[in-house]
């Protein structure tokens, strides 16, 4: 079977080549191939690849034919066209074998087709030859641009960096076939960077061609374009941008924009006290701008700068404190610095920035200033009042000089004058108090508040003034049998003066006890001394008790001497000679003593807390006997009233019934019609009192009912109560219980009664007439 291939248009020529097929008995002829065409022999068929260029504007577009050896053109063979893309993207003519494309063909979305033939007789419906498979491949055309496929592109580098310096690489893709022509080979071109950026036209890499600054720009657009076919005419491109930043390098130094700074600070101000803040400008950003201030001329190491970190600013701050009458300006030359440089920006840092800074020093009225920070001074005891301790000065150290006034601060031992001159005010003794911490203050007289305080020690020198005595109590013991030369008792002394040397005290018996004395003393020369019998044999019941007088001497200039009374009491030893037994029935006889004290004082005790459980316990017999029975309930609301008199309105003041009750309740009278009779039963009413008995019957009763009530507050609370007693002879003025009508009462004789009545005498009287 023979088979025509049509070809694409190759360097603008068609070109139509046979494809000749035969069975295996039938005669081949031998054609030249094409350059690029494939043979393929199975079953006596001959094929070639059919080639079809993509982007086909028609709808029908004829690919090639297919034809058997055995089709003498009677039309009884019938071609068929199977496979993936049979029918729907090629069809054949079963008469002709005539292949068509019926749809637009892309070669990037698919490139080869796998299609098999068969040729069938007609008229037995039989395959005249076996199937067969054939390829189809779609050629390429320029029919793709160039895309960048990581945008966005951005790229940061240096500033400064020198020419040549590799930025980014931008990269495009072209979905032609690489292989057919020049279609996917991809040239690259610089559209906007100039001059400062250059792009290599083959590989994309994009490097820099010119220095730059950041200070002046810091970010650039570059854009780049890709072109296939190497850029020749009728090529199709693309574009992409690309965002070049530029990061700092330290190649600016920070410089002050002033070149003098005046600043002031108080002589008050204390050391460490922040007079000001000075500023250098960097052009750099980040820690590039970091900058360190410091001192570079400054005589007088008054003052100190430090950076704050966050605002990069210098802060003065005084370093010592400043007198303006000493020195009343300064001036310093301060210089700034980057802190983090590099060893290759070193150029540009060779000169450090400076400025100058002037400070002026403000007087302030400043507290009197002492001589010295503190006075000690020495006065020896026992001195009489008003003798010389020392004197202090102070002077004010302002420019008027203010006079001074001095003071002691909470002393009753000390005084001081205005000229500083300190003096005592009572007698010292060393013993009681060896020194003493005063506070003198000074004022100014033409300020007083300033005030300055400083302390004063006085230390009271020592003097013999004190004779030694025994250092404790002794309670010496000798027995009736003991003999000469006994030892009893070890003695020692104490003294409260300070000696410059050592105390030395020198043990001597009175002249007395030297004559005649039952003991002898021996001095131990360090401090102690011992008490020694000077006979055998003593008598309890002659002589039970001993006193012997000891002088004591010391070693003080001059040398005091006292005498001390040792009490030595005889007792009947045991057969042993020891005083311990006696010493034992000594402690025995105190204790003793003191048990029987405390048993009386606990006795004391008792018989005053069982007078008061007694006293209470009558008092409360006293109450049940007064009341065994609680007869009334005085207990309702009785409301006090001041008012001289209202009429019948006042029958809804209180309640009345609260003011009666089955015991006391008032007999009911008829109002007296005479004004006479009124008026001595008014007379009586003033000289006759309540009822005593009925009214402190009614008082006992409430207090007992405010005893027993447990509703009763926790405290003592004050209770009122209005209790009328019996009843009075004057009867009551009110209408409530009358018999006898208001109309047919007169009451022009309460004219007559006094002051008190005049009110009600008005009321009832003008009542009176308004009804008549």
């Amino acid at each position: 079977m023979n088979c025509y291939v049509l070809l694409p248009f190759m360097l603008g020529i068609p070109l139509l080549w046979p494809c000749l097929g035969a069975t295996e008995n039938s005669q081949t002829k031998k054609v030249q191939q094409p350059v690029g065409s494939h043979l393929r022999v199975k079953r006596g068929w001959v094929w070639n690849q059919f080639f079809v260029p993509e982007e086909m504007n028609t709808t029908s577009h004829h690919v090639g034919r297919l034809r058997s050896d055995l089709d003498n053109g009677n039309n009884s063979f019938q071609y068929k066209l199977l496979g993936a893309g049979a029918g729907s993207t090629f069809i054949i003519d079963e008469r002709t074998g005539d292949i068509y494309a019926i749809e637009k063909l892309d070669r990037e979305e698919r490139s080869l087709y796998i299609l098999r033939a068969q040729v069938i007789d007609i008229t037995t419906g039989r395959a005249v030859e076996p199937e067969s498979e054939f390829v189809i491949k779609v050629s390429d055309i320029n029919d793709n641009e160039p895309k960048f496929l990581d945008e966005p592109y951005e790229a940061i580098v240096p500033e400064m960096s020198p020419e040549g310096t590799l930025v980014i690489q931008v990269t495009a893709s072209d979905a032609d076939d690489p292989s057919s022509g020049n279609n996917a080979r991809l040239l690259y071109s610089l559209l906007q960077g100039q001059p400062y950026f250059s792009v290599e036209p083959t590989t994309g890499v994009i490097r820099i061609s010119s220095k730059m600054d950041r200070e002046l720009q810091d970010e650039y657009w570059v854009i780049i374009q890709a072109k296939d076919m190497i850029g020749q005419p009728g090529a199709l491109s693309g574009t992409t941008s690309v965002l070049i930043k530029l990061s700092d390098v330290n190649d600016n130094k920070p410089i002050f924009k002033e070149s003098l700074y005046r600043l002031t600070v108080s002589e008050s101000a204390p050391t460490g006290t922040s007079i000001g803040t000075i500023m250098a400008y960097d052009n750099d950003i980040g820690e590039n701008a970091e900058m360190d201030y410091s001192i570079e001329e400054d005589d007088s190491q008054t003052f100190d700068i430090i950076t704050n970190h966050e605002t990069q600013e210098g802060i003065v701050i005084l370093k010592k404190k400043v007198n303006f009458e000493h020195q009343n300006h300064y001036g310093i030359r301060a210089k700034v610095k980057n802190h983090h440089v590099d060893k290759q920006l070193m150029k540009y840092h060779t000169e450090a920035s400076t400025t100058f800074i002037k400070i002026q020093v403000e007087d302030v009225d400043e507290p009197p200033l002492f001589l010295l920070p503190y006075y000690i001074f020495e006065i020896f005891e026992e001195t009489p009042q008003g003798s010389f301790v020392g004197v202090v000065s102070a002077t004010d150290p302002d420019n008027r000089k203010s006079p001074i006034r001095y003071s002691i601060t909470r002393s009753k031992v000390f005084n001081i004058d205005d000229n500083g001159t300190i003096t005592t005010t009572n007698s010292l003794d060393r013993e009681i108090s060896a020194w003493y911490n005063l506070s003198i203050t000074a004022t100014e007289k033409y300020n007083i508040e300033q005030i300055s305080s400083i302390p004063v020690y006085v230390q009271v020198l020592n003097i013999n003034d004190h004779a030694p005595e025994f250092s404790q109590y002794y309670e010496s013991y000798v027995c009736e049998n003991a003999g000469s030369g006994q030892v009893i008792q070890t003695i020692s002394a104490v003294d409260r003066d300070e000696s410059i040397e050592e105390h030395h005290f020198y043990f001597n018996l009175s002249v007395e006890d030297t004559n005649s004395s039952s003991f002898t003393i021996i001095d131990n020369q360090d401090n102690t001394a011992v008490i020694l019998t000077n006979r055998t044999g003593f008598n309890l019941q002659e002589e039970p008790i001993f006193y012997i007088s000891i002088l004591i001497a010391d070693n003080g200039i001059p040398s005091l001497t006292s005498t001390n009374t040792l009490t030595i009491h005889v007792c009947d030893c045991d057969d042993s000679g020891s005083t311990q037994t006696c010493q034992y029935q000594e402690l025995m006889l105190s204790m003793g003593f003191k048990t029987e004290v405390i048993i009386a004082i606990l006795i004391c005790i008792m018989v005053i807390f069982g007078f008061i459980f007694l006293t209470l316990g009558l008092k409360q017999r006293r109450k049940q006997i007064l009341f065994p029975e609680k007869s009334e309930d005085f207990r309702e609301n009785i409301f006090r009233y001041d008012d001289e008199g209202g009429g019948e309105e006042d029958t809804e003041a209180f309640d009345v019934a609260a003011l009666r009750s089955s015991t006391i309740m008032r007999e009911r009278k008829t109002r007296k019609t005479t004004s006479a009779e009124i008026r001595s039963l008014y007379r009586q009413s003033l000289q006759v009192g309540p009822d005593s008995a009925i009214f402190r019957k009614f008082i006992l009763e409430k207090l007992e009912e405010a005893d027993t009530d447990p509703c009763a507050p926790p405290f003592d609370s004050l209770q009122t109560y209005a209790f009328e007693g019996t009843g009075s002879l004057a009867g009551s003025l009110s209408s409530l219980e009358s018999a006898v009508s208001d109309q047919d009462e007169s009451y022009d004789y309460l004219n007559e009664l006094g002051p008190r009545f005049k009110r009600l005498a008005c009321m009832f009287g003008s009542a009176v007439q308004s009804n008549n």
